[in-house]
């Protein structure tokens, strides 16, 4: 399996500070292809949000750089996904105990991360940040930890009210905020087309039929063509409203 990344971030119409942080590494193991990316969205509504995003994307960079070069080439991906857990669980302590020893209400990122070890793949999550699978059609691999969310899987609500409601952005659980975190977790194997992750500022104005009609997973494209597609969508965000900070990671595997 072949990787093709994209790296695209945006201050957006409103914000001050970009908030967001994001990760990609590429490189082999034993002759094979991986790769890790992660988006991490810096808590708005909290102070320091981007100090949070920031520390999430460092602890990863290490784990890349001193603990993955360790694994074998058919390294168990559900082992790799405890540890990630594990991580991000001392993750949350470390900033919790950070924001109460400065005197700071509360601060907090959520974390959508993915590792490629060249046919399988390892998923961790928490919070509204999103991972997509882009192929004939459009498979979101993450679940919102958003009160709206929750009230969607438990049929309170219809995706297209939780698109609108005000409680949209209100999560229920991020790393640094929140007394407990509980990961999302998953292994697959990968599959040719697009993977896309993003902070909120994106699905918020783009739906999944606008990403998959504009990115076009069928057929293989250029870097160039996947950069420009990327920052055509978050242009057309900003012009319909959008407020937050933008950012996205486009991923090509074949």
């Amino acid at each position: 399996m072949r990787f093709t990344a994209v790296v695209q971030t945006d201050i957006g119409i409103s914000k001050k500070i970009n908030q967001d942080s994001l990760l990609l590494r590429h490189g082999r193991a034993e002759g094979r292809e991986v790769l890790l990316a992660a988006v991490c969205d810096g808590m708005g509504g909290l102070p320091r949000g981007e100090l949070a995003s920031a520390e999430a994307v460092r602890a990863f960079h290490r784990w890349f750089a001193e603990e993955l070069p360790s694994e074998p080439a058919q390294a168990d991906m559900q082992a790799i996904g405890a540890r990630w857990v594990l991580l991000l669980k001392r993750l949350n302590a470390r900033l919790s105990d950070y924001s109460k020893r400065k005197g700071i209400e509360g601060m907090g990122t959520t974390f959508s991360g993915i590792l490629f070890l060249d046919s399988r793949y390892l998923m961790v999550h928490v919070g509204d940040s999103r991972i997509y699978r882009l192929g004939s059609s459009v498979q979101r691999l993450t679940v919102d930890h958003t009160v709206v969310g929750r009230e969607v899987s438990q049929g309170l609500l219809s995706p297209e009210e939780a698109r609108t409601d005000r409680r949209r952005s209100l999560l229920w659980q991020c790393v640094g905020a929140s007394s407990v975190v509980e990961p999302q977790t998953a292994c697959g194997s990968t599959q040719p087309g697009l993977y896309l992750l993003c902070s909120d500022g994106l699905y918020h104005e783009i739906s999944e039929e606008e990403m998959r009609e504009r990115l076009e997973p069928g057929r293989p494209q250029s870097k160039e063509r996947l950069r420009d597609e990327v920052r055509g969508m978050m242009e057309l965000a900003k012009e319909r409203g959008e407020r937050d900070n933008i950012s996205a990671i486009l991923i090509q595997a074949e």
